[in-house]
C-alpha cells in the first residue's frame, strides 16, 4: 500500500475511519463523538476532537463535515450522460458543456468513442404535465444543438449501492462507528414535498455543518429556527433517506485514492438480480447503478465505480469484481470494460438550492 497519508496523526486517521456515517444527532455530538473514540483506546476529548476535524476540513483533507443530502429526494431530477468529443474539438466542446449551469460533473474519460462523461442536475420541470426527466432530456437536446454532437442518456434504472468509504491504516479500521441513534425519535412526515422551513434547513445544510461544538444549534441560528426542531429534522431526513449519512467526507484524492475506474459490465438480465447486491456489497465499490443501453453504442447496462490507490490496487479490485462476476455468469472479454477517468473537466456540486425551490410546497 503506498503510504501517501502517512502525515496524518493517529487521531486524524481514528477521525477518518470511524465518522464517515454515524455521526451523532445531538446538540453537542463532538462528547458523544469523543466518548467512542476513547472507548476504541483514542485518548480525546470533545473540544478537541471538533478542533481537529476544524483543521483537517481547512487543510483540505476533509471535504466538508456534516449532512450529504440526497439530491433525489429534496426534488428534480439528474443523469449520467455520454458523449463523443472529437480530438481536434475535445477543449472547445468541453467549454460549451461546462458552460450549462444544470452540468454539474464532467470528466474525461478513456474510451475509444465516448470520451466526455457528465452528470446533469435539473429542477422539476415548470410544467405541471412534465417532471425532470423531461427537463433533462430538454437539457441534453440544448447541449447537441450547442456542440454538434449527440448525446447519450444514461439515467439511473436502479440504485443498488451509494456509500463511499475511503478507510486509512489506524484505529477503528473497519469504520464501525455508528452513532444514529443517538438523538430524538423521529417518524416519517408521509410527505414528498419539503415545507418552506426544510427548504432552508436543506439550503443551508447541504454544503456541510459548521464545525463547532455545537453546530446544530449554529445551524438554527442561521436560518431562526429552534435548535430542537432543527436536531429533529435532520435525524428524519437521515430516516427518510433525504440525507444519506452524516458525518466526515474525506478527499479520498487527499488521502491517495487516485485511481477512479469506472467498471461497466453487459450483465444478463437474469444475472442482475443476483449480482447487483454482490458486487454492490464490496467495500471498495462506491456505486453501483443499471442504468440503460444504447444498442450499437453502449451495450452496458450495469455500472461499478472502483477506486484504488495505485494502479496496481486498482487493477487487483477490478479483477475481483470480474472475478465474482464470473459467479453469476460466463463472462466473456467483450463483456466489460473499465473507463479511467483522465481529467476532471467541472466540479460544481449539485445545484440543491434550485431542486429544493422547485418542490417546496
Amino acid at each position: 500500500m503506498q503510504e501517501v497519508d502517512a502525515d496524518l496523526t493517529a487521531l486524524d486517521r481514528a477521525i477518518i475511519n470511524a465518522f464517515q456515517g454515524g455521526f451523532p444527532v445531538v446538540e453537542r455530538p463532538f462528547d458523544a463523538a469523543a466518548a467512542a473514540l476513547r472507548e476504541r483506546g483514542v485518548d480525546v476529548t470533545g473540544p478537541e476532537l471538533a478542533e481537529r476535524v476544524r483543521e483537517l476540513d481547512e487543510e483540505g483533507i476533509l471535504s466538508r463535515f456534516g449532512a450529504l443530502v440526497n439530491a433525489e429526494e429534496i426534488g428534480g431530477a439528474a443523469s449520467l450522460v455520454a458523449m463523443h468529443a472529437p480530438e481536434d474539438r475535445y477543449e472547445a466542446m468541453a467549454d460549451t458543456v461546462n458552460e450549462f449551469t444544470a452540468v454539474a460533473h464532467n470528466y474525461e474519460r478513456e474510451h475509444p468513442h465516448l470520451n466526455m462523461w457528465f452528470v446533469v442536475s435539473v429542477a422539476d420541470h415548470p410544467d405541471p404535465d412534465k417532471d425532470g426527466d423531461d427537463r433533462v432530456e430538454e437539457v441534453l437536446a440544448e447541449i447537441e444543438d450547442a456542440t454538434g454532437q449527440e448525446t447519450y442518456n444514461l439515467p439511473k434504472v436502479r440504485e443498488f449501492h451509494v456509500g463511499a468509504k475511503f478507510l486509512v491504516d489506524g484505529p477503528v479500521p473497519e469504520g464501525d462507528v455508528d452513532l444514529s441513534d443517538l438523538g430524538p425519535e423521529v417518524t416519517s412526515s408521509g410527505r414528498d414535498t419539503l415545507t418552506p422551513e426544510e427548504r432552508d434547513l436543506v439550503v443551508e445544510i447541504q454544503g456541510g455543518l459548521p464545525v463547532t461544538e455545537t453546530p446544530y444549534a449554529d445551524v438554527a441560528a442561521a436560518i431562526d429556527a429552534d435548535v430542537e426542531w432543527v436536531l429533529e429534522t435532520i435525524k428524519r431526513f437521515d430516516a427518510e433517506g433525504k440525507v444519506r449519512r452524516v458525518g466526515v467526507i474525506p478527499n479520498h484524492y487527499a488521502l491517495g485514492y487516485t485511481e477512479n475506474g469506472m467498471t461497466v459490465w453487459d450483465v444478463p438480465a437474469d444475472a442482475l438480480d443476483e449480482v447487483g447486491p454482490v458486487v454492490a456489497d464490496l467495500d471498495f465499490v462506491t456505486h453501483c447503478y443499471e442504468r440503460p443501453r444504447h444498442a450499437g453504442v453502449w451495450e452496458y447496462n450495469f455500472f461499478a465505480m472502483t477506486h484504488g490507490r495505485t494502479e496496481a490496487e486498482s487493477e487487483r479490485r477490478i479483477a475481483e469484481v470480474r472475478d465474482l462476476m464470473d459467479d453469476y455468469w460466463d463472462v466473456g472479454a467483450d463483456d466489460w470494460d473499465t473507463l479511467f477517468s483522465t481529467r476532471i473537466l467541472k466540479k460544481t456540486g449539485i445545484r440543491i438550492a434550485d431542486r429544493a425551490d422547485s418542490n417546496t410546497a
